[in-house]
């Protein structure tokens, strides 16, 4: 039989395009065991397969080759004959359970011992692991490592065994929690764990967000001019990093750290050096239904954040007029132009109800969350006027559309709700409805931003971003008075039942973003 490594190193492959196959039922299951004498590895166990999965595995390299879809390779397989492989089941019989607590190496005169968590089951089913169910410790942080879930073995064993988290999501500093637990207390543990935190975060950070970030710590030698920061690490990356952290009674233990990236932060896994890793990585390949889970489990928190909601002006006249296959392609146009643009300036999609648009701007490490949704907006403006002026040469209709923007910041609740198959962010409290009645004021593609908003942003800020507000002149001619605000009741008539819905932010100073210079 054959090593998983054996195979990967034969085949040429990825063991996430191993763990790939076995998914899709293209290859047996591996049977999980203690390593053969003589092997070289120091895991305790590791997934063998029958020496006939090469063929396999060469039949599917062809079958790719010939341009078959994934779909399509199980059933030509089927054709060629070569059915599924199945490890034989009476072999699991000879698998030894381990026990749940610490197991010391044979180096017991060195004091080196493994963390007290179970080894990974060695049945086949079990090795779809789920989010529930990782018998490590394992949390997730926001770019600003602050923590937005954990499992109980990160609480009571990395993270200080607290009762419950703040609710002020600036006060869940991950590496702070860490370093108050029973393992981050002593001196030399802190510097290996300050210099995992520098790794995951490099490239994403300057050196200097780094010391903001981990507030407290720039003095370590982890943080010292001279330490390389490399390419940032993208999202749909999978990190892993050793870690070897000393116990109190001077017991060294191991773990094995991943670190899988998403728009949403990072999710880390503290395995035990001992344990067979298959089950893991075979999850955390799975990222869209890891991250579903993850914010599905999200904590509410109270959070700054800044809020774009956006909404197609006459959308319902627009909607009459066109033909419904080509009303949904203008509004799907509209969302995929749009996409790419928040997520360049990370907007996290909120819920809304119709063909308008939500998003969030949540505090980054590395820029200022403010700036990105005034910049964000700016661009989408541009992006509408191409897209209006490409369906005027369509249609040759003289209709302008526009999408009319309202900015509002603030610090409110953020939870998600969700279904079995859908998860949407959503903000509590008076900003979202301040920037919804905002995109109900503006007209003509405007874009319209808060006072409170602007004043959010530091002087240097300010002067790239060009606002004021529209006024008549003694012989009518409309003149734009820079740096200026407004109250809405003096803009509309905030009377009339046409705008009575604005009465609820009648006294709102508020000011037209004309432009945001680079």
């Amino acid at each position: 039989m054959l090593t998983s490594f054996e195979v990967m190193q034969a085949a040429n492959i990825s063991r996430a395009t191993l763990n790939n196959y076995i998914a899709q039922g293209l290859l047996p299951r591996p049977l999980v065991k203690n390593p053969e004498p003589g092997a070289s590895t120091q895991a305790r166990q590791i997934g063998y397969f029958p020496d006939e999965v090469l063929e396999r595995l060469e039949r599917i390299r062809q079958l790719k080759k010939d341009g078959y879809a994934m779909a399509e390779i199980g059933k030509q397989m089927e054709l060629a004959g070569l059915q599924t492989l199945e490890v034989p089941m009476q072999a699991h019989k000879t698998t030894q359970a381990h026990p749940p607590e610490s197991v010391a190496r044979p180096d017991t005169a060195n004091n080196i011992k493994e963390p007290a968590h179970p080894a990974m089951p060695a049945e086949p089913h079990l090795l779809r692991l789920s989010i529930d169910h990782i018998p490590f410790p394992a949390y997730m942080v926001n770019y600003n490592f602050e923590l937005t879930w954990y499992n109980e073995a990160a609480r009571t064993e990395l993270l200080g065994g607290f009762d419950r988290l703040p609710a002020d999501i600036k006060e869940r500093n991950a590496l702070d929690y860490l370093l108050k637990g029973k393992l981050g207390r002593s001196g030399a543990n802190r510097e290996e764990l300050l210099q995992s935190y520098l790794l995951m975060g490099k490239g994403r950070l300057s050196r200097n967000d780094l010391m903001d970030v981990l507030t407290g710590h720039s003095n370590t030698p982890a943080m010292q001019e001279g330490v390389p920061l490399a390419e940032p690490h993208p999202n749909g990356t999978l990190l892993q990093l050793p870690l070897t952290l000393r116990a109190e009674n001077n017991e060294i233990t191991r773990y094995n750290v991943y670190a899988s990236y998403y728009r949403e932060g990072i999710l880390l896994v503290y395995q035990p050096g001992h344990a067979d890793n298959d089950s893991l990585l075979g999850l955390l390949e799975r990222r869209d239904e890891v991250i579903r889970n993850l914010l599905k489990k999200r904590l509410p928190v109270l959070t700054d954040l800044a809020v774009l909601v956006a909404d197609l002006q006459n959308s319902v006249r627009i909607c009459t007029e066109l033909p419904p296959e080509e009303y949904f392609e203008l509004i799907n146009q509209i969302w995929s132009t749009m996409e790419p643009i928040f997520r360049k300036y990370y907007g996290t999609h909120g819920k809304h109800v119709g063909d308008g648009m939500v998003y969030y701007f949540f505090p980054q490490p590395d820029c200022n969350y403010i700036s990105n949704a005034l910049v964000c907006a700016q661009e989408m403006k541009a992006a509408m006027r191409r897209i209006s002026k490409e369906w005027q040469l369509r249609k040759n209709w003289l209709n302008e559309l526009y999408l009319n923007t309202g900015l509002n910041e603030g610090q409110e609740w953020l939870g998600v709700f969700h279904i079995e198959t859908k998860v949407e962010f959503t903000v509590l409290g008076d900003t979202i409805n301040h920037a919804a009645r905002l995109s109900d004021f503006a007209r003509g593609g405007a874009i319209w931003a808060t006072k409170g908003m602007l004043g959010k942003l530091s002087a240097k800020e300010r002067q790239r971003v060009q606002f004021g507000i529209r006024r008549h002149d003694a012989e009518g001619r409309e003149v734009l008075v820079g740096a200026t605000y407004s109250r809405i009741k003096e803009l509309a008539g905030t009377g009339s039942q046409h705008n009575e819905k604005l009465n609820d932010i009648a006294a709102l100073p508020v000011t037209e973003i004309i432009d945001v210079m680079d």
